[in-house]
């Protein structure tokens, strides 16, 4: 019988440790650079055209949801996207796979807690540009000061620009962050861990 009761809590043991992350490839992580002044004209970001959209993966399944833009402008020189900053308003972070409102009040709650982003003392999170390096076809490679939490690290992850001019702006980026280098460290129920990735699709246009 206890050899039993061991294999069982074995085998709840390797289940729970085996939460995969989001699909996306993950942005590469590392202390924050000094931002320099960026030379060219700002374009206001659409905060109505442009959205966020995240991933979170558990052990029993994953959510998915949407956090809005407060503001935000991108620069562009010769109709290139040089630079430019955004500001996340992290009171609307909210879940869109749940339909029970119990259950759906229940989540963006907690992910609003302590426990997650704590937006009561951090109500918002900040991207800022520090470099972007021109690929071809429309690739663009992105470096950028990710502030949440009032934790500051420098990413870089590949985007698409899919429009570039001197009067608009439009790209989009799909990629993850590993929360816990934000200070984002809930583990989760013991039998069901949460991922350490978050994955985001940031999807951005500016006007001028």
């Amino acid at each position: 019988m206890k050899k039993v009761i061991f294999s069982m809590a074995a085998a709840g043991l390797f289940l729970a440790s085996c939460v995969g992350n989001p699909e996306g490839e993950k942005a590469a992580t590392g202390e924050a650079v000094e931002t320099l002044a960026t030379a060219g004209s700002p374009l206001n970001v659409d905060v109505a055209a442009s959205s966020i959209t995240w991933t979170g993966n558990k052990v029993t399944g994953s959510h998915t949801g949407t956090i809005k833009l407060q503001s935000g402008a991108l620069m562009v020189a010769e109709g290139k996207l040089v630079g430019g900053n955004f500001v996340i308003d992290m009171n609307t972070l909210e879940n869109t796979d749940l339909t029970d409102p119990e259950y759906k009040g229940k989540l963006e709650g907690h992910l609003k807690a302590d426990d997650f982003f704590a937006v009561d003392k951090y109500p918002t999170a900040k991207f800022e540009i520090t470099e972007v390096k021109e690929g071809t076809n429309g690739q663009a490679s992105i470096s950028g000061n990710l502030t949440i939490r009032e934790t500051t690290k420098n990413i870089t992850f590949n985007a698409a620009v899919t429009e570039s001019s001197d009067t608009k702006v439009a790209t989009n980026a799909d990629f993850n962050i590993n929360r816990k280098d934000w200070g984002v460290v809930y583990e989760g129920q013991k039998d069901d861990l949460i991922s350490d990735e978050i994955n985001f699709k940031v999807n951005l246009v500016a006007n001028k």
